[in-house]
C-alpha cells in the first residue's frame, strides 16, 4: 500500500486525509496548528512534527494549504519538503495557488527526480467529507493514472486539464464564476426582498428558472436560514478572486464581472465576515437595503 504524507488539515484537508485512511492508505499528517492532527491520529494516522517529517520517504505527498506564501514555506522553508524529496515521489498540490507558482514548484520537484500534479478541488466541505470532490489536474497523464486509487478515495471525478499549471488556471477561472454567481444571488435576493417578495419564494423561482445555478442550490437556503457556518470561507474566496484577477490581467482578458465580485467580497471582508461562509457576501447587501434577507423575514 502506498505511503502518503498529507500536509494541511484545514476545512478541506482533514476530511480528505480521513478518507485516505478509510481507504487503507498509510498516512502521515502535518498541520501547523498541531491540535488539528489529533482526530486523525485517533483514526490511525501518524503525526509529524514538521512538513519535512511528513514527507520523508513517502510515495506520495499531498499538500492542501491556503495561499502562495504558505505553500512556499512548506516547500522551500526550514523543515520544507524539497530537502527530503526522494526520486520517484509524486507531489500532489490540491491548494488554490497561482499558476506561476505551480509551474515553479513542478520544476523544482522534477529536478529532484519526482513528479508534480497541481490538483485543486471543487466541492467545498460537504464533498470533502463525503469523498465526492472534483479534481482539476495539471501534469502528466501517466502520473495521474499511477495514482487513480488515491484520487478515487477522495473524489468522484478527475478532469485532466493539461500540463502543469493548467489545474491552477482552471480552478481560478472556475472560482471567478463561483464568486460572480454568489454576488448575483445576493443581488437578486436584495432586489426581490426590498420590493416585497419573500426570499423563500424568490429562491424557489431561481431554482426552477433560467437564473438557476449550483450556487443558488448550495447557498440559497443557507442565506434564508441565516446559516453562515463555514464550508468555504469568504476570506479564501476573496484570495482566489484576487489570484483570478491577476491571471486575467496577465492574460489580457477583460473581466469586469470578476472585478465587481472581488470588490463585493472585499467589502464583506472589511466588514468582518472573512471567517464566515462565502455566502456571507449577502450581508453587505443587507446593510445597504436596511433589512434582513434571511430569518423570519424570508417567509410570507
Amino acid at each position: 500500500m502506498k505511503q502518503i504524507g498529507f500536509i494541511g488539515l484545514g476545512t478541506m484537508g482533514a476530511p480528505m486525509a480521513s478518507n485516505l485512511l478509510r481507504s487503507g492508505f498509510e498516512v502521515t499528517v502535518y498541520n501547523r496548528t498541531a491540535s488539528r492532527s489529533e482526530p486523525l491520529r485517533a483514526e490511525g494516522a501518524r503525526v509529524a512534527a514538521t512538513p519535512q517529517h511528513a514527507a520523508e520517504g513517502k510515495d506520495v505527498i499531498i499538500t492542501m494549504i491556503s495561499n502562495d506564501d504558505s505553500i512556499r514555506e512548506v516547500f522551500y522553508g526550514t523543515g520544507g519538503i524539497l530537502a527530503v524529496l526522494k526520486p520517484g515521489t509524486t507531489v500532489v498540490d490540491s491548494s488554490t495557488i497561482s499558476p506561476g507558482l505551480a509551474k515553479e514548484i513542478a520544476a523544482a520537484v522534477e529536478e529532484r527526480g519526482g513528479s508534480f500534479l497541481d490538483a485543486p478541488v471543487t466541492g467545498s466541505k460537504p464533498a470533502a467529507i463525503e469523498g465526492t470532490l472534483v479534481f482539476m489536474v495539471g501534469g502528466s497523464a501517466g502520473v495521474i493514472d499511477q495514482h487513480r486509487d488515491i484520487f478515487d478515495s477522495m473524489g468522484r471525478l478527475l478532469l485532466h486539464m493539461g500540463g502543469n499549471g493548467s489545474g491552477a488556471v482552471a480552478k481560478l477561472a472556475h472560482n471567478a464564476m463561483v464568486g460572480i454567481h454568489n454576488v448575483a444571488l445576493a443581488e437578486g435576493f436584495s432586489i426581490a426582498v426590498k420590493s416585497g417578495v419573500p426570499a423563500d419564494k424568490f429562491l424557489e423561482l431561481v431554482k426552477n428558472g433560467s437564473a438557476g445555478s449550483k450556487q443558488a442550490e448550495l447557498k440559497g437556503q443557507k442565506i434564508i436560514d441565516n446559516d453562515f457556518s463555514n464550508q468555504f470561507s469568504l476570506a479564501l474566496m476573496l484570495k482566489d478572486l484576487k489570484l483570478a484577477s491577476s491571471l486575467s490581467d496577465s492574460a489580457g482578458v477583460p473581466s469586469p464581472m470578476l472585478g465587481v465580485a472581488k470588490s463585493m467580497f472585499q467589502a464583506g471582508y472589511n466588514h468582518g465576515y472573512g471567517d464566515e461562509d462565502l455566502s456571507a457576501v449577502v450581508k453587505s447587501y443587507e446593510e445597504w437595503i436596511g433589512q434582513k434577507i434571511g430569518g423570519d423575514a424570508a417567509k410570507e
